[in-house]
């Protein structure tokens, strides 16, 4: 689940400050996706059923 396996760890001669500065703010895509769509269902709960 998340981004696949080395995808920054397996960047030859990188190292492990660089990758953590690569890597950043940056959000896990799975993880991204269940915020939006709880912060969506909070937005407009009318059609929150219907979205499952």
């Amino acid at each position: 689940m998340g981004l696949p396996e080395g995808h920054v760890t397996a960047v030859p001669g990188l190292s492990r400050t660089a990758q953590l500065k690569a890597l950043g703010n940056g959000v896990v895509p799975h993880q991204a996706t269940a915020a939006l769509r709880t912060l969506l269902a909070a937005a407009h709960p009318h059609t929150a059923a219907h979205a499952a």
